[in-house]
């Protein structure tokens, strides 16, 4: 991101609902004061430095587990590996209730997310949201500046009570200012939730002067991001699940109520998408071609709203971007210790979001470059012990036989070679039928019922244009796995650990710029972007019953993720190429990079019976939503999917994991299309234990509800208590 200008406020303020206090500093530099008082509010200097400060409290979102588990865990596209942090939010057991888990009931440990950590933050973001709007009128004189200010403040309390309802359904409204100690609330329905969340972002959408980029291009929300939710914020409205809950609080909207949002959605997708024009050519400009901190692909006009980082250790704020911690496999575990971690790799190996089956086979493997510019399937070797390097080196070694040697005793790995490979094959792939993977040590892990052993075919290092991996026989790769085998998904057996952590990996948080190997990542995190903007219009003209717009809106998208022509097929490049650029890019760490990013993938390996090629693909539809792709009718053929609509709607969902994988808002997506339970229960097997009319929504934290007063100064009764709470817990 692009520096902004610092505040220096430290003042604490009561936040709106008097969960406790919070710094109303810059959240770009927290350091706590004494030098200001409320009245400073009351200054134009004040009210511009909290709004400044509103970019600070998005930071929340991506700075511990909870990134991941209240996002990403518990539904069709991943599940928990070996890592077991936040696990009761992937399996859905009693330990998720209203109450934080912890090691003392049932936690793996003391950093599982808790039920009120989303409820607490957007309430502090919400407190000074009220205090910029409730003083712009008489502080601000300039109309544009006051303007300026009250957007900010309309679009981030319309985006937390978004996020609030989506997880936790009605909440409590507090849209003026407190004024003592507040301890008595009123909860909201979910209609009434939902018609503050669309009258905040549409008065942010009126307020906000076209694309202005006002603090920093790349990093200031503009028009064109609070059209983006806005219309998100509609389209929740029309769904199934607010549907089913405004039917039960005996408000129902009308079928025109609902048309006419649609359209006004429509109507703001279609500006945010005409005001910053095509979509990024690349798709890995996205993310995997992310060069170092505040690199040109942070400043792409596709992305509408962003978590802003950057190396600076006074914009971190509380919490640091730890995003990239969480998509890795366990490599350094597997067998050898090939591939050791660092900061040249740009990710941790902690293993907490395990790619599903689904989220393997929802994608044309052939012919969508979205997956091979996402999964990092190969680890160069960067480890190689000494007894193994004076063997390569001089041929002489201690003992009966040569370590790690092949046939004939010829030495078979050294460093820069491949050292964990893996392969996405297809269920209809029987080329690995009688081969042996996994994590061994001192033999080989891939050979077939013959004894042949892999050549890994990789002529000098992959550029976008030349160097593939294929499959000839030959040089023993040390760790290696596979997909399916003799047409059953094999992928989980192959681990270290009890359960899988050997897996491909997703490399949209990546970051080589890193300056310690746990230390925080200097990259934006991307909360918004063009493309899901197209898919959203595309689902308000299916739930319109328009199919010919949807279509042509969803083919903008998979024209972009179709290989041009010309690219090399099998190249890989992820976040880790920042360390090129990484001043600690000196003497051994430089060889590790070199030796650990190899720059390839699997492409022709899981694709076995593929010529090489550099031909163009085409991923258009050209029927919806009958007669499509293999891939989306095998899915619906599982869920048993029949109606246009169904199928409309769950292949706008397949095509929103194959745009979108990892991007912090699958949760919400399925809870509000009311899929969340027949996709969880499909797809993810650790999470059996999902209960309709129970898990679509949130439990409301006890921590909150114990603070509640009656009038009276009495606690709330545990029957008052039970009438506050979601229902199932």
């Amino acid at each position: 991101m692009n520096n902004i200008t610092k505040i220096g406020l430290g003042l604490s303020l009561l936040a709106g609902l008097s969960f406790g206090t919070t710094s109303c500093a810059d959240f770009l530099d927290e350091e706590q004061t004494t030098k200001y008082s409320t009245a400073y509010f009351d200054t134009p200097e004040g009210l511009e430095a909290l709004t400044v400060s509103l970019y600070g409290n998005i930071r929340w979102h991506f700075g511990y587990e909870w990134a991941y588990g209240i996002t990403l865990y518990g539904t069709d596209e991943f599940t928990n590996a070996n890592d077991l942090t936040a696990e009761p939010w992937n399996t859905y057991d009693n330990r998720l209730g209203a109450i934080a888990c912890t090691p003392e009931t049932g936690a793996a440990n003391k950093n599982c997310p808790a039920p009120q950590a989303l409820w607490d933050e957007m309430y502090y973001g919400i407190a000074s949201c009220n205090t910029i709007i409730a003083k712009a009128e008489t502080v601000d004189q300039d109309v544009a500046t006051r303007n300026r200010h009250l957007a900010h403040a309309y679009f981030l309390r319309g985006y937390n009570y978004y996020r609030l309802a989506a997880q936790y359904g009605g909440v409590v409204l507090q849209t003026k200012p407190a004024e003592g100690i507040v301890r008595n609330f009123t909860r909201a329905t979910e209609e009434e939730t939902w018609e503050q969340v669309v009258s905040d972002l549409r008065q942010a959408y009126n307020l906000f002067e076209g694309e202005n980029f006002t603090y920093g291009k790349g990093i200031t929300w503009t028009k064109a991001t609070a059209a983006h939710f806005l219309a998100k914020a509609l389209l929740f409205r029309c769904s199934e699940r607010c549907q089913k809950q405004f039917a039960a609080d005996g408000t129902s909207r009308t079928q025109a109520d609902i048309e006419a949002d649609l359209r006004e959605a429509i109507e703001a997708c279609t500006y945010a998408i005409n005001a910053r024009g095509a979509l990024t050519p690349d798709y890995a400009d996205l993310y995997a071609n992310w060069t170092g901190v505040d690199c040109d692909n942070e400043q792409l006009d596709e992305i509408l709203m962003a978590c802003g980082h950057n190396a600076d250790d006074a914009t971190k704020g509380r919490y640091g971007n730890r995003t990239y911690n969480y998509f890795t496999p366990q490599f350094s575990n597997f067998s050898g210790g090939w591939v050791r971690r660092g900061i040249w790799i740009g990710g941790m190996d902690f293993q907490r979001c395990r790619p599903t089956e689904y989220a393997y086979a929802v994608f044309d493997h052939v012919n969508d470059a979205r997956m091979w510019k996402t999964f990092k399937t190969v680890y160069g070797v960067n480890n190689v012990d000494a007894k193994y390097t004076e063997y390569v080196t001089t041929g002489k070694y201690e003992g009966d036989e040569p370590p790690y040697a092949g046939p004939n005793g010829a030495p078979q790995v050294i460093a820069g070679d491949p050292g964990i490979v893996m392969i996405l094959n297809t269920k209809d792939d029987h080329t690995y039928d009688n081969y042996t993977f996994g994590c061994y040590t001192q033999k080989p892990t891939w050979t077939d019922d013959e004894g042949r052993l892999p050549e890994w075919n990789t002529g000098s290092r992959q550029t976008t244009s030349n160097g593939n991996l294929t499959d000839t026989k030959g040089q023993w790769v040390p760790n290696s796995s596979v997909l399916y085998q003799n047409g059953q998904y094999v992928a989980p057996n192959f681990k270290s650990q009890p359960i899988c952590n050997f897996f491909a990996g997703i490399n949209k948080t990546d970051d080589g710029s890193r300056t310690a190997e746990k230390g925080d990542a200097h990259r934006d995190v991307i909360m918004a972007r063009l493309a899901e903007t197209y898919l959203n219009r595309a689902e308000c003209y299916v739930r319109l019953g328009d199919y010919a717009s949807a279509m042509a809106d969803i083919n903008v998208v998979r024209r972009r993720a179709q290989w041009k022509a010309g690219e090399n097929r099998s190249y890989y490049v992820d976040g880790s190429v920042a360390f090129e650029k990484n001043s600690l890019n000196t003497g051994s760490a430089a060889s590790n990079y070199v030796n650990s990013n190899l720059n390839m993938n699997t492409y022709y390996l899981s694709n076995p019976d593929l010529e090489v090629t550099t031909a163009a693909s085409d991923l258009t539809l050209k029927s919806f939503p009958n007669n499509l792709p293999a891939e989306d009718e095998a899915i619906m053929n599982k869920l048993g999917v029949s109606s246009d609509y169904d199928r409309a709607l769950h292949f706008i969902l397949n095509e929103r994991t194959r745009e979108l994988l990892g991007e912090w808002q699958r949760w919400e997506t399925l809870s509000r299309t009311e899929t969340l339970i027949t996709r969880a229960k499909a797809f993810n097997p650790e999470a059996q234990a999902i209960t309709a009319n129970k898990h679509e929504l949130r439990p409301i934290p006890q921590s909150f509800l114990d603070g509640l007063l009656n009038e009276d100064g009495s606690n709330l009764s545990p029957e008052q208590q039970a009438a506050w709470q979601n229902p199932g817990y």
